[in-house]
Order: C-alpha cells, then structure tokens, then sequence
C-alpha cells in the first residue's frame, strides 16, 4: 500500500485552511490510509498558525511546523519534506488552486515507474505578467535543471521521498526543490491537471519575487549568466577590432580620421557598459559563495505539534 506525506508551505493564508483541510483530508482517505499532512508556517503576519494549532489538535494526521521567520517557500518546502515520515511526497500550494482529487492522478503516474511527476494545469489561472514572470522562471530551471521536463515544473508535484538523500546535506539560504531534486534522479514525468481559480485575494508570489526566485536560480544553480558574459565579452572584442579597422582603413586609404569627441565617447560607454554587465555577473556568484561559505541556514525551526 502506498503512503503519503503531503507538504503544504503556508503563508499568510488563514483565509483557505479549514476549506484546504476539509477537502483534502477525505480525498487522501480514498487513496490510502497511511498518510500525513505536514503544515509548514512561513511565519506570515495572519493568523495562520493558529488555524494550524486548531487543526492538529483535531487531527494527529496533521503535523504542524512553523519557521523562526519568513525563509520563503523552497526553504519551506524543503523543512517539510525533510520532516516527512513515509514513502512518496505530494507538495501542493495553501491557496486551493491544487484541486486534491487531482492527487491520485499524480499517483498513478508516479506508480508507472518515474521518480517526479509534476502536476501541470491545463490553463493557468493567473494575470498576464505573473504568467510572463512564470514562464521566465521556467526559462530558468530550464538552465538550471538541464531536463526537458522543467518547462513542465509546478509546485503541484509527487516523488519518491529516497530522493531527498541526494540532497540532505544541502546547507545554503538559495533553495530550489526542483533543481535538487536532479541531484538524485533524472526520471520525470508530467501529467495535465486542473488549476482552479485563486479564492484568496492576492497570491503571495507576486512579479518581483517570480524574478528574484528566477535570478537565484540562474546564479545559483547555473552557469548560463557567465556564458551570457562571456559571449558579450566576444561579441564587443570583436565590435572593437572592426572599428578599430574601419578607423585605420579610413587613415591610410582617405588620410582623414573619425572626427570628434562624441565617437569616442560612445565607443567607450560600449566597453565600460559591457565591462560593468560582466563584473555585476561575477559579483553575484561570488556573494552566493560568500553566503555559502558563512554556512547560513535555508530555514530555523521555530516550533513542531504532532512531532513524530
């Protein structure tokens, strides 16, 4: 019989939990009868922790973990699964988009053999620039994960809980489950599920946060920004062997020269733009060292209920 930890990163969602918990719980009774539900509290400014205190008072099934502060949702994700107690791993979001009886669906295909599987929506139910920064985000795993299937990522996903092996170690404030989870296999899978409509007022993930999350991952998890530098560096090279022999063609074939300060002037904004462009990329790797070689927690436990 399969057995279930379910990971739920909450932030400031105090409006959905008693619905997410009612659905949720009689769902995972069809499916099997050996699972626990693993409620992370990102230490948001609601009440959401107290709904969570309710909920495991009313059911040992829940587990309750709540962060010291506000780490973000990987970071989240990555203390619950750490936490979790049996076989597979289902992660999905607090807001109700996730339909639970699209569940089971993950399952099956997770049970034809494949290590990840990703719950896909078949029409995401966002605005048009959070998709936009969802789709640079993807761009982003893409560079990081090295597997076709990334453009397929969503945090509605099911897999093996061995893989956290690959990965228990890890010690960095960067996170990103998707990216480790490459660290142990590369078997994934995806499948096309329901997206619902979001019923809480404003998703916690708003543009800014989209792009950050996709910067850290580029500079975090992937070499594609010092590739990006460096081909800017040969592209300008280049640009400034051409004027270079433009200039000195003119000199020795005309006897005349490019006149004036403004040309010169730009010529130099080019270089002193791209060397800035370069060095700003530099500079973001090494401050990710920097963070890494303090040994920085990805998140501190600030109180558990329902410890096992």
């Amino acid at each position: 019989m399969i057995s279930v930890s379910v990971v739920i990163p909450v932030f400031n969602a105090e409006s959905t939990l008693e619905d997410l918990y009612s659905q949720l719980i009689p769902a995972m009774e069809v499916i099997t009868e050996s699972f626990e539900v693993i409620m992370v509290e990102d230490c948001g400014r609601d009440s959401s922790w107290n709904i969570i205190m309710k909920l495991t008072n009313r059911d040992p099934r829940v587990r309750g973990i709540r962060l010291s502060r506000n780490y973000g949702q990987h970071n989240a994700l990555l203390c619950g699964i750490r936490a979790a107690s049996y076989d597979t791993i289902v992660t999905m979001d607090d807001d109700l988009q996730n339909p639970v009886t699209e569940i089971q669906i993950i399952l099956e295909k997770l049970a034809e053999g494949y290590d990840v599987v990703y719950g896909v929506p078949r029409q995401e139910q966002h605005g048009l620039f959070r998709n936009m920064a969802s789709q640079l985000t993807k761009m982003a795993l893409k560079s990081a994960m090295n597997i076709e299937t990334a453009r397929d990522v969503s945090a509605f996903r099911a897999f093996r809980t061995k893989l956290r092996e690959g990965f228990k170690n890890y010690c960095s404030p960067f996170v990103s489950i998707d990216v480790l989870l490459t660290w142990s296999t590369s078997s994934f899978a995806s499948v096309k599920v329901r997206h619902e409509p979001r019923l809480a007022e404003q998703s916690n993930y708003t543009l800014g946060k989209l792009i950050r999350h996709a910067l850290n991952l580029m500079t975090g998890f992937s070499t594609l920004p010092l590739q990006i530098a460096s081909l800017i560096g040969f592209i300008f090279t280049l640009f400034g062997f051409g004027v270079l022999a433009w200039v000195l063609g003119r000199y020795f074939i005309t006897g005349g020269s490019v006149q004036g300060f403004p040309f010169l002037a730009s010529i130099i904004a080019i270089f002193s733009g791209a060397q800035l462009f370069s060095l700003g990329i530099f500079g973001e790797y090494l401050a990710r060292i920097h963070f890494r070689t303090m040994d920085r927690p990805p998140y501190v436990v600030g109180q558990v209920i329902n410890k096992t």
